[in-house]
């Protein structure tokens, strides 16, 4: 029998709504449960480095694969999603054109505010911006939310003029319209995975868990929430 005692895990906002589906979903079918905070994935990352006990930690690949190599996590990371950042504006306001990398670079020189992350994504959209020459012409107008704050809910309270962050996080939020993802061409992939507590004591339970959010009956709830399988 299976045991009633609830996985114990922690994630970034990124996959708060992913992970809340699968866990419902494998509890469905197990009888397992997996509570999962999300957080901000700083946050996240942080209590894991301190030595707070999570059977199930959910990152970013490259956070994962370092707190593994620090000792927090067993070895065998596990790939789940691949989540790509998308632009909303408060609902209402002009939609601007992202049809190619000239047209966003446009609408974010005009645009009066600018909302970023504090995740991968956030760090690599200054680097495009770097890239681009543009990063000092916009910084005074750029706006980094809080860890564990949407960017779209400062879009929709019309603090911010465009937001950039994962579709994921934009796609069931009321009150803003997305403009559409990045342009292939500079589009910003994160790959979102999972690891095993180093210090957890429901290891099996653990690996059977993270087998079926892998596997290819989470391929629905990975395509809702906007993202791919990994």
């Amino acid at each position: 029998m299976i045991a009633s005692t609830a996985l114990k895990g922690i994630s970034s906002m990124a996959t708060r709504a992913l992970l809340a589906d699968l866990a419902r979903e494998y509890e469905r079918r197990s009888g397992q449960p997996a509570a999962i905070e999300a957080v901000g994935g700083v946050d996240a990352a942080q209590r894991v480095q301190s030595g707070e006990d999570f059977d199930l930690v959910f990152l970013a690949a490259d956070v994962i694969d370092r707190l593994a190599a620090a000792g927090h996590l067993l070895a065998g990371r596990v790939d789940l999603v691949r989540s790509g950042v998308a632009v909303a504006v408060r609902q209402g306001a002009a939609v601007p054109n992202l049809s190619n990398a000239d047209a966003l670079k446009a609408a974010v020189l005009s645009a009066a505010s600018i909302g970023y992350s504090t995740g991968p994504s956030g760090v690599a959209l200054i680097e495009l911006f770097k890239r681009w020459g543009i990063f000092e012409a916009v910084s005074s107008r750029m706006v980094q939310a809080r860890p564990g704050m949407p960017v779209a809910g400062m879009v929709a309270s019309g603090d911010l003029t465009l937001g950039f962050q994962q579709l994921s996080e934009l796609i069931h939020v009321p009150g803003i319209t997305i403009a559409g993802p990045l342009p292939d061409e500079v589009q910003i992939t994160t790959v979102f995975a999972a690891g095993i507590g180093a210090r957890s004591a429901r290891v099996e339970a653990a690996r059977d868990c993270l087998a079926f959010m892998a596997g290819p009956d989470a391929l629905a709830a990975k395509r809702k929430q906007g993202m791919d399988a990994a």
